[in-house]
């Protein structure tokens, strides 16, 4: 799967995209990019997850040829 990372989140993980193995939900995406840096787990956290343009819950099943957008929130919300 690739995974694109945009403001904070790319700076917390150090990467604008990522090509990874599919962890097996939304929930473990986060566990993963929450592993790649000190200030990752609070950003990443807050972060809302996107496929095709819809918000992903944390129990969203993820394959293989899915992109998932890594969004901060923007204007202090």
């Amino acid at each position: 799967m690739r995974v694109r990372l945009f403001a904070a989140a790319a700076e917390v993980v150090g990467e604008q995209q990522l090509e990874l193995a599919p962890p097996p939900t939304a929930g473990g995406l986060r566990e993963v990019l929450s592993a790649r840096g000190a200030e990752a787990p609070r950003v990443i956290a807050r972060c809302a997850l996107l496929r095709d343009g819809k918000r992903l819950e944390n129990d969203a099943v993820l394959a293989a040829g899915d992109l998932v957008d890594v969004l901060p929130p923007f204007a202090g919300g």
